[in-house]
């Protein structure tokens, strides 16, 4: 099913020549000589019954709202303008909003990829633009909406981890734009066949599981202290090295190896200890 435009035009004049109409045709019933009574009366029938049809087909459609119409089941199109509007008579005109519309999606447990049971929820912003794949190609749109969006969320849960303390890997926690995006880009996938656009995606609840909260709390704690102990060993031995070759080159003196290991060992304790460091001050040799 594609949406199509329905046949309808301006109802402001349509309505004032079906008055008119109907006004000649009650008129020649009223008025019809005894000559040519019985034609004139059946000609003034007709028209009258012809308006009354064609006033019956009147529609207004509101801002942000469509009719699809149907002649005797069969689908003829959808009027999206708003106004005061004649179609075709003997129609049956079914009322659908083309408001932008939220989903907030219940709180779901999925195991994330790295298998630990998370809670997440998301909040989902809508709406119709296929009028005809939203009534026909689904059963009821708005539980396909809540349905394939709750699918999708599951998902893309399972595809990150919770968190990551990589700077290139993407996790739930960290990364929430791009989850979301990722998720906008499924469920445009997902409700492309009920003829609904997703605006927005949103994640508006993550956490772990009670469960195993605590335990991952402890967890994320140790992985975020060694990962700090990381970056502050590799800025030791950054600054260990840059001050070496400052002392050396700027000072014209070369150090023995076990000078130089003496040297490291003694700035890098000193830079990555956490407590202060207790100078020594070596005076040189002393003789008796």
């Amino acid at each position: 099913m594609e949406e199509k435009q329905a046949f309808h035009f301006n109802g402001y004049m349509a309505l004032l020549i079906l008055i008119l109409t109907f006004l000649g045709g009650v008129g020649l019933i009223a008025y019809a000589t005894s000559q040519m009574k019985i034609l004139l009366s059946l000609l003034g029938f007709i028209i009258v019954l012809a308006s009354l049809l064609f006033l019956s087909s009147i529609t207004i459609v509101a801002p942000n709202q469509a009719k699809v119409i149907l002649f005797f089941g069969k689908y003829i199109g959808t009027i999206k303008d708003n106004g005061l509007f004649i179609t075709v008579p003997l129609v049956r005109k079914i009322d659908i909003s083309l408001k932008v519309r939220n989903f907030n999606s219940a709180v779901l447990k999925v195991n994330d990829f790295d298998g630990n049971p998370v809670e997440i929820s998301a909040v989902i912003v809508f709406r119709v633009v296929d009028t005809a794949k939203a009534m026909f190609g689904v059963d009821n749109y708005r539980d396909f909406v809540e349905i394939q969006s709750e699918t999708a969320i599951r998902h893309i849960a399972s595809q990150y981890p919770y968190d990551t303390f990589e700077d290139d890997d993407i996790s739930l926690r960290g990364n929430t734009t791009e989850v979301s995006e990722e998720l906008a880009k499924e469920l445009e996938e997902r409700l492309a066949v009920a003829g609904v656009e997703v605006i927005d995606t949103r994640l508006n609840h993550l956490a772990y599981a009670t469960e195993i909260a605590s335990a991952m709390l402890q967890r994320q704690q140790a992985r975020a202290i060694l990962s700090a102990r990381q970056t502050i060993v590799q800025g030791a031995v950054s600054m260990t090295q840059m001050a070496l070759e400052q002392i050396e080159e700027g000072q014209d003196i070369r150090f023995t190896d076990d000078r130089k290991l003496q040297i490291i060992n003694n700035l890098l304790v000193s830079i990555i200890t956490e407590k202060g460091t207790q100078p020594v001050i070596n005076t040189g040799d002393v003789r008796d």
